[in-house]
């Protein structure tokens, strides 16, 4: 009877999750009705200062009523734009500017309206008109050549190319779908043309990619996780289960390996060489992989542990004392980030904050652990068991300031994988599945570092070709940035429009 209610109660759990899945706040935010919660200072004794002070002033004003604004008056309260946004000015008139009276009026002033407008997206088929001519004397024939494309006796300029795929891979937009808006334009062109200039186009970019992963491989720390992706045929109607194992090194670039099994061998296979720190979650493979190597150290992500007490706050109110006390290790990494430490003292402050918490943190599963009334199979039993286990990799970064304390950092950069996959749903091949991997690769670190992806792409597909190989690494977003970024290669398109 006592193992019946238990799965009951475990069935109700997955239910539930299902429904928060749904239905529910996705965000891992906590909603505190008591804020003061955090402060652990009644249990150690050294807890950090508040972050915010409340203030004991009295408060000498008066919230003024909002202005009453005519319903026609859109004003741009909530408009924000960069100096490269394009500003069509429209001049406005009033009718007694034109009367017979209009030299009684002079424009003192001007009041500004601004509206966000939208074009739709468009192509343009660019014409080269090349003079052919002959040679009186010798009645020889000579035309001027057309500019070089990228590949060579393609229809396709390089914007083209790199706007088919900074659609697919940064918005998301399929390929027949932009089939579909090509020909909603007039315009004819195949799908599976389509296809090869995205499979060109990347191959293209393939050094880049390798040059990108060689150096990340050089980090002290990484942060590694996977996700999966359907690629390639199992057999007639079923797609193979694949997956993505994305790496962030330490300098914001992020490379999406890719492999058919989610064994420990790929991890062992590309981190081949490496020596520092690797942070991931509680996955078996990378403890494998950790084992057999001491000059790697394994680090625990928190916020993996936190959702295993979170899954367990409805069925065990205990549970809430973990997430307030893991709580209290995030309100510690916001006080650094809010007084901008580094190095040393960064270390220091962890050390004398987070330390004394952790410990609290670690002591409290250990007590829970001995209840009479927690049976093995219960959420929280099973949060403090992984808590437990992971207890050293989870201390890891407390010594350690260039460690991260959870991997939510590549969680966010990742994000373009499932993105992507609830649009184009899967990857016909396994060659196709690189090729996502390769791209994402270097639009993702694109974004980490602020680059236009478009920009980037129309630039280094037209320069990968005539760089030297032994530079490569100048082509990766990181570099590119501070090399070409101020005086990137345009297409003719923009020529043509004088920009």
């Amino acid at each position: 009877m006592q193992a019946l209610r238990a799965e009951i109660a475990s069935l109700k759990q997955q239910l539930d999750w299902f429904k928060r899945q749904l239905f529910g706040r996705k965000s891992e935010k906590r909603i505190l009705e008591h804020p003061n919660q955090l402060d652990l200072s009644t249990l150690l004794g050294d807890a950090p200062p508040a972050a915010d002070p409340t203030p004991t002033e009295e408060i000498s004003y008066r919230r003024r009523k909002p202005k009453q604004r005519n319903a026609d008056d859109v004003t741009d309260a909530g408009l924000r734009f960069g100096p490269d946004v394009p500003v069509e000015v429209i001049e406005l008139s009033a009718p007694e500017f034109h009367g017979p009276d209009a030299d009684q009026y002079e424009v003192i002033d001007y009041q500004i309206t601004r509206r966000l407008a939208q074009r739709p997206g468009s192509y343009v088929v660019l014409e080269y008109r090349r003079p052919v001519w002959r040679h009186k004397a010798s009645s020889s024939l000579r035309e001027v050549p057309a500019p070089a494309a990228v590949f060579a006796g393609s229809l396709a300029d390089v914007s083209l190319l790199a706007g088919i795929l900074v659609d697919k891979f940064c918005y998301h937009l399929p390929l027949y779908r932009q089939h579909q808006r090509l020909q909603d334009a007039g315009i004819t062109l195949s799908r599976s043309t389509l296809t090869n200039y995205t499979q060109r186009a990347i191959e293209l970019l393939r050094p880049i990619y390798d040059a990108q992963w060689r150096h990340i491989l050089q980090s002290r720390v990484l942060a590694m996780d996977e996700t999966p992706i359907k690629a390639g045929r199992k057999k007639p109607g079923q797609l193979q289960a694949t997956w993505y194992w994305p790496i962030y090194g330490e300098d914001d670039e992020l490379c999406f390996t890719w492999s058919t099994s989610r064994g420990s061998a790929h991890v062992e296979q590309q981190l081949a060489g490496f020596a520092g720190v690797l942070l991931s979650d509680g996955y078996a493979a990378y403890d494998r992989y950790a084992k057999s190597r001491p000059q790697v150290t394994r680090a625990q992500c928190w916020a993996h542990t936190r959702r295993y007490f979170e899954r367990a706050k409805d069925q065990d109110p205990a549970a809430q004392e973990a997430l307030t006390r893991i709580g209290a290790l995030y309100r510690v990494e916001q006080q650094i980030r809010e007084q901008g430490l580094e190095g040393e003292p960064k270390r220091d402050y962890r050390s004398r904050h987070a330390g004394p918490i952790a410990e609290a943190f670690f002591g409290w599963c250990h007590q829970q652990r001995q209840r009479m009334d927690l049976l093995n199979s219960d959420p929280l039993a099973k949060a403090l068991v992984y808590a437990e286990n992971h207890q050293a990799q989870l201390k890891v970064y407390l010594n350690d300031p260039e460690v991260p304390i959870d991997t939510n950092h590549l969680e966010r950069a990742l994000r373009v994988i499932p993105m992507g996959r609830k649009n184009w749903l899967f990857c016909w091949s396994e060659v196709g599945a690189r090729h996502v991997g390769i791209i994402q690769s270097l639009l993702t670190t694109c974004r980490l570092h602020h680059v236009d992806p478009y920009t980037y792409l129309v630039d280094v597909l037209q320069r990968v070709a005539l760089h030297p190989a032994r530079d490569v690494e100048a082509l990766t977003p990181r570099v590119w940035k501070d090399r070409f970024a101020n005086n990137p290669l345009r297409s003719d398109l923009d020529h043509a429009h004088g920009h």
